[in-house]
């Protein structure tokens, strides 16, 4: 059994002072059930910058915020870009804080969600132990929220003003005020990895994957102790069905996606999508789930009910995340090209 913590509370917080898009052709069709095959979908890419790794949609503001981190510490190359969903071409470059004025370095973004609520961007600093907020009017940098053990993932509540970062370091989640910008709740379980992370709105429970531990960890808001929920090989990233009864994980170390039913707590079935599977996203407008093979340098489109592998697309190398919007998925890479700017994928998902 596991051990675990919570807090809720306040902690201090660390306020601020005052490309060419490529038609990169369709992916290989894949046979229906009844052996015919189905249109492949159509995917543009564009080159943005090196060290490419996350992104978020923003609905308010018709924008794809999008991450960059080069190299390991002390970190001096670092971005939070915002990209036309359309042209794939970069509008605005914002440059972190510097955090050492000796080597440079910045506080490097990783992680990402956007508030469109409070119109904020939220990145997780995973060198720094920290998360960020900037606004999505100005690109200002507001705050700087600390004490987050390797800040990993981030996911925005924005019905319940909340805001929850996985601090895989310390095996904790951390919630923090989405006006406030206030630390109020912080649950540890000891021996957990929590990475990525998903919320349902409705109830405001949180969900993360357990890389250490195999397994979903599920907090709701009144909850005395969390649920735990078996699940796939190494689960890294999950999301949530539409209406809130299913999580998926993407497994990195089996290369599968598992499908979980939440109300019984059990796997329902697992789809192998390819090596090194890594972020997953459901597209509920075609019931289609979106995983990205890093390893495999692929993006497998899943039929959530058949529970079967529909589509493959080739990216390049080492595919880092997806996020889906209205039917397309947005794929980021980290093709370790030396110097070379890493893509961004338009691939569309619907019919």
């Amino acid at each position: 059994m596991s051990s675990f913590t919570r807090r809720t509370g306040t902690v201090a917080v660390t306020l601020a002072a005052g490309s060419a898009l490529v038609l990169t052709g369709t992916a290989a069709a894949s046979p229906t059930a009844a052996g015919t095959a189905s249109p492949a979908p159509a995917v543009a890419s564009a080159p943005l910058v090196e060290g490419l790794y996350q992104s978020a949609y923003s609905e308010r503001n018709d924008a794809l915020w999008v991450t960059s981190a080069v190299g390991r510490p002390p970190v001096t190359q670092s971005a939070l870009l915002r990209v036309d969903p359309r042209t794939l071409e970069i509008e605005q470059t914002i440059v972190p804080p510097v955090t050492d004025g000796a080597t440079g370095a910045v506080e490097a973004v990783y992680g990402i969600d956007v508030d469109d609520e409070h119109n904020t961007v939220w990145t997780t600093n995973t060198r720094d132990n920290s998360v960020s907020v900037y606004s999505q009017r100005t690109g200002e940098h507001l705050a700087t929220l600390p004490g987050v053990d390797h800040a990993r993932e981030i996911v925005v509540d924005e019905r319940h003003n909340t805001v929850w970062a996985s601090a895989f370091g310390s095996g904790t989640l951390v919630a923090f005020d989405s006006r406030t910008f206030e630390e109020k709740d912080r649950v540890t379980v000891e021996g957990a990895g929590p990475t990525g992370l998903a919320v349902d709105e409705r109830s405001g429970t949180v969900y993360a994957a357990d890389l250490s531990g195999d397994r979903i960890i599920e907090v709701g808001p009144d909850d005395e102790a969390p649920r735990f929920i078996p699940t796939g090989d190494g689960p890294i990233s999950i999301d949530l069905s539409e209406n809130g009864r299913t999580a998926y994980t993407a497994d990195q170390t089996g290369g599968t996606l598992s499908v979980v039913d939440l109300r019984s707590g059990t796997v329902e079935r697992t789809v192998p999508t390819g090596e090194g599977a890594l972020s997953v996203e459901v597209e509920p407008r075609t019931d289609r789930v979106v995983v990205v093979n890093r390893t495999a340098a692929t993006v497998s489109v899943v039929d959530a009910r058949r529970g079967r592998v529909v589509d493959t697309i080739a990216t390049g190398a080492n595919p880092n995340h997806v996020e889906t919007v209205r039917g397309t998925a947005f794929v980021v890479d980290k093709s370790g090209a030396g110097a070379a700017p890493d893509q961004l994928y338009r691939i569309r998902v619907g019919r």
